[in-house]
């Protein structure tokens, strides 16, 4: 179209008819600024322009499968011992075989998405730049935010991506590959540039805040180890610190932090927002919902129409918990009736157990507010104030000087207390070593996105030192190869940009 309307010289013009948007048009009330800010934080829940499909974001994938939460959260899950899938789409059990390469769908899914989400913030950050209007430079900052959480997950997942900013002009050229440590100190310095221009901690719910900013720090300073070979524990312990004293609070009930008004919960910091009727999408929360539904489990009593038998959890997992009824820790929520513990064929839904952490009914047992048969109104959350204990207390055993050590021992036995429902879960100071936190966090945070980053701090994601069922594609699990640590740079995007190099070891 561009090359027909340059023959008749007619590039400048503004088209007439006012329901066509332009670039020059689309931001032309405040208003405006604040719907294109919406689509920023609609990448990581939704699929597409139309939902729950049609005009999809990104292409050579199923959009239902193409959505940023699904990826990113098979990606840090499905690796580890604490999923597991029973379909057969594609590559999808490579995954938890760890036998992925650099031409999977779905790694080149969430790789499109983490950049999709930068272009598209950048495009937005661009466009606000010369405003001075209060409510659209917090939107800006938001923005950055949102760019920086992508680019965290780039970091972790991939290391060295191709790296782009608003001062990048649109066009045609080859995207530099940037480092893993000149990446980290563009997001530590993008989240304390925008700290104090976003809002106060709980402004508006769903929305980043300060709050997020500082759990977000608090993540890249506990993983600094990882990412730049240099401690940042002291750093962790003091942004820990900020969001802890910013007014959240444990909810007094595990479980309410997982349905349908779960927007109600005092403990959650940044969520993923869904909502049956208006976010309809076949990924996110519908995903995970759905998914983990099958066998003898009845998909009503989770406050949807239907069940799609496919994720659920390994043996090394359960044995997390030493009574796994839930009577004892209210968090170990498992599926057991017609469900073999031991994983035989990896294909079948009723080898393993099944999760129920997850409900489209809200706290009450009562219908989701917009209740709808196939989509949820469950939020995810991907910041939460226990998260946040865990961070502190991990950071202050791992030498973090802003730390202390009774202080973190408290934030712990919060957690217990609630998980338990008195003290009698409650540990002692000299049981509060990190091979405990690491199991605590697998029983607090399961299925939050946090596993696989979690046990490569450890140094127990690869290699033999720790091994799960069908781990190496062995049933009893088998050591892997530690660069699989990062995922590979898609294969697709090496052919498409030559300045590109792939991750040592694919």
């Amino acid at each position: 179209a561009l090359m027909v309307t340059s023959c008749v010289k007619d590039l400048n013009l503004t088209p007439k008819d006012p329901n066509i948007v332009t670039s020059l048009t689309v931001y032309s009330t405040p208003a405006a600024y604040k719907e294109g800010l919406a689509k920023l934080y609609a990448t990581f829940a939704l699929s597409g322009q139309q939902g729950p499909s049609g005009q999809a974001d990104i292409a050579g994938i199923d959009e239902g499968f193409s959505n940023y939460l699904r990826q990113y959260w098979n990606a840090q899950e499905l690796s580890t011992d604490e999923a597991v899938m029973a379909w057969n789409d594609a590559s999808i059990k490579d995954f938890h075989w760890q036998t992925w390469a650099p031409n999977d769908v779905f790694i080149a899914a969430i790789y499109s998405r983490i950049m999709y989400t930068v272009a598209l913030s950048n495009e937005f950050i661009r466009a606000t730049s010369a405003s001075t209007d209060a409510d659209i430079m917090k939107y800006a900052a938001e923005a950055r935010f949102l760019r920086a959480l992508a680019y965290s997950h780039a970091i972790d997942l991939f290391g060295n991506p191709p790296f782009v900013t608003e001062a990048d002009s649109p066009g045609a050229f080859f995207p530099k590959q940037t480092t893993r440590a000149a990446l980290f100190t563009y997001i530590e310095t993008e989240l304390k540039a925008i700290e104090t221009l976003l809002g106060a901690p709980k402004f508006e719910y769903g929305r980043a805040d300060q709050a997020a900013a500082w759990t977000l720090l608090a993540k890249l300073y506990l993983n600094a180890k990882t990412y730049i070979g240099q401690d940042k524990n002291a750093e962790c312990v003091t942004y820990c610190t900020k969001v802890i004293a910013a007014g959240y609070s444990l909810n007094t009930k595990y479980a309410n932090n997982f349905t349908a008004d779960n927007n109600l919960s005092p403990e959650m910091i940044f969520p993923i927002t869904n909502d049956g009727q208006h976010t309809q999408s076949y990924g996110g929360m519908t995903y995970l919902i759905h998914a983990a539904i099958g066998g003898s489990m009845s998909p009503a009593a989770f406050g949807v129409g239907g069940g799609w038998g496919g994720i659920r959890t390994t043996k090394a997992f359960v044995n997390k918990f030493t009574d796994t009824s839930g009577a004892t820790d209210k968090r170990a929520m498992f599926w057991s009736a017609g469900q073999k513990l031991d994983i035989t064929d990896i294909g079948q839904f009723t080898d393993g157990w099944a999760i129920t952490k997850y409900s489209n009914l809200t706290s009450t047992g009562a219908a989701a507010p917009h209740a709808h048969p196939d989509f949820v109104d469950t939020d995810y959350p991907m910041f939460r104030l226990a998260d946040v204990y865990l961070m502190y207390a991990e950071a202050t055993l791992r030498g973090g000087s802003t730390g202390n050590a009774t202080t973190a021992l408290g934030y712990v036995n919060a957690i217990r207390t609630r998980a338990y429902g008195n003290t009698n879960g409650n540990i002692t100071s000299a049981q509060l070593t990190l091979d405990f936190i690491l199991d605590e966090r697998s029983r607090e945070l399961y299925w939050e996105g946090t596993r696989r980053t979690d046990l490569i701090r450890y140094a127990k994601f690869t290699g033999g030192a720790y091994l799960w069922p069908w781990k190496g594609k062995v049933a009893a699990g088998t050591s892997t190869e530690t660069f699989r640590d990062l995922y590979p740079i898609p294969s697709n995007d090496l052919g498409a940009n030559p300045t590109l190099k792939q991750n040592i070891g694919y």
